[in-house]
């Protein structure tokens, strides 16, 4: 029987539309797998419908918790708040404004079941709009480590081992708006790459609202530059003897691989018989 628990995170809730954090909420309820409960840290909201929903959540599902703070700490601090509720073995994060789909957490808990080495689990996602309808599925790849330093492909939905993401410090502030991809990326450094699992499955709608990086990257710029920050200390800390650039005309990075000062020699094997033409150009090419 698969009985793991899951923790299911709300991105700090600050001033959310009350529509749209009741349905994130509602889609986390309407969960088949039953073990998991959903811990959320209002990062001192002045809107006051926020604690009218929060509080009358609480009241009818006991499997949520919530955090109110006293100050606002931006999405690193309030999901550390949200951290240090949580009792789960499994964090899986996700936005206060979007959806899981409600046979969510049982894929993961399935997929766990089938491979209990796994640390991280991700899943294919889409976006919905403000009329509900669903477009733009990313069908993400495998796991691959070049990809994934050149953009956080992992991003919805993504469940970490919960004694990882404590091993690692937790959200670090400075990192705002690439909070995850620098949580992804020193978790990775720490455990086996065939230890992260894909689930080719559309289980989230990211929601593209006005002002979303769901909408265009280019929403918030300070996204991408904490990414930058966040992959420059990653490629320090692996040690690798290269430079982050910006990838032209795409809202990516590129890890350029220095070659050594003693560069190494290539030999290029030609078999060949007669045929002087065909030769001719390859050597000159």
């Amino acid at each position: 029987p698969v009985t793991e628990k899951f923790t299911a995170f709300k991105s700090p809730v600050f001033n959310t539309p009350k529509d749209l954090l009741d349905s994130a909420i509602a889609s986390v309820a309407a969960q088949i797998y039953p073990h998991w409960e959903l811990c959320i840290a209002d990062d001192c909201s002045t809107e006051p419908h926020v604690r009218d929903v929060l509080e009358e959540w609480r009241r009818r599902e006991p499997r949520i918790r919530t955090v109110f703070r006293d100050r606002n700490g931006h999405i690193s601090e309030a999901t550390n708040s949200a951290l240090a509720l949580a009792s789960g073995q499994w964090i899986a994060m996700m936005d206060h404004d979007d959806l899981l789909r409600e046979h969510a957490l049982a894929e993961v808990a399935l997929e766990i079941a089938s491979h209990p080495t796994a640390e991280i689990v991700y899943s294919d996602e889409d976006k919905i709009d403000a009329n509900g309808r669903r477009y733009d599925p990313y069908f993400k790849p495998d796991f691959s480590r070049e990809l994934f330093r050149s953009q956080n492909y992992l991003n919805h939905l993504t469940v970490h081992r919960a004694e990882n993401v404590r091993a690692v410090g937790g959200w670090r502030p400075g990192c705002e708006g690439s909070q995850d991809y620098d949580l992804n990326l020193r978790v990775i450094e720490r455990i086996d790459p065939r230890a992260i699992r894909h689930i080719p499955k559309v289980l989230y709608h990211w929601r593209a609202a006005e002002g979303s990086t769901a909408v265009s990257g280019s929403e918030k710029t300070y996204a991408y530059d904490a990414g930058f920050k966040a992959l420059n200390e990653h490629v320090r800390r692996a040690g690798l003897s290269a430079v982050v650039e910006a990838a032209p005309d795409t809202p990516f990075y590129r890890v350029r691989m220095l070659l050594p000062e003693r560069r190494p020699l290539v030999s290029l094997v030609i078999p060949t018989r007669d045929k002087v033409d065909i030769l001719k150009g390859c050597v000159e090419s």
